[in-house]
């Protein structure tokens, strides 16, 4: 019988993505929705990895569940880092994802191409409901472009451009996206933990 994992995020794209990256283990991946909670955890760390350890735990100790929960978010060097753990949250509780794009594009607006260096960050952490857990993280460069492209992905990513692939994030395939995006690659790491976890009789 297959171990029950809970997403912890209440954003349907990222529960869409970690469904399909972890397709091929033994677990039973369950939503907040599916498990019927609906309480915020506020995140008040100052590092992705803060937040992703605190959400990670208050839902596990919520549910009674193996938790899987992730914090990410874009780092512009042009604006120091900014907006950074409040990628999604610096617009406002009802702001859109264009909202999102909007203001971080009019902060850039005086910044010229080749200094519109940026990076995807993500943490994903895994707690047990006694409060073990464990981190993993992933990182993808880009570049800010000044008008969205592509309609797929959702967040910053019609503004994230990968100059190797000639492509925003939103242009991309899902399994293209997958295969280089920050959440990917800390969601494999994340999940070949909880394999090397498994077969130790650890969760």
């Amino acid at each position: 019988m297959a171990k029950k994992l809970l997403i912890a995020t209440k954003n349907k794209g990222k529960v869409r993505e970690y469904r399909e990256l972890l397709a091929d283990m033994p677990f039973d991946v369950l939503s907040l929705a599916d498990v019927g909670i609906d309480a915020d955890v506020e995140e008040t760390g100052e590092t992705f990895e803060e937040n992703a350890l605190l959400k990670a735990r208050a839902y596990a100790r919520l549910s009674g569940l193996l938790t899987w929960a992730d914090d990410s978010g874009l780092a512009v060097d042009a604006l120091a880092g900014w907006p950074g753990v409040h990628s999604a949250r610096h617009a406002g509780p009802d702001a859109t994802d264009a909202d999102r794009i909007d203001i971080l594009l009019q902060r850039l607006v005086a910044t010229p191409a080749q200094e519109r260096h940026a990076a995807f960050h993500c943490v994903v952490a895994i707690a047990t409901p006694e409060g073990r857990a464990w981190t993993t993280e992933g990182m993808c460069a880009g570049v800010i472009i000044e008008q969205p492209r592509g309609a797929g992905g959702f967040g910053y990513d019609p503004i994230f451009f990968v100059p190797d692939l000639g492509k925003t994030f939103a242009q991309l395939a899902p399994e293209e996206k997958n295969a280089i995006s920050h959440r990917g690659i800390a969601a494999r790491k994340a999940a070949a933990l909880l394999a090397q976890l498994t077969a130790q009789g650890e969760i």
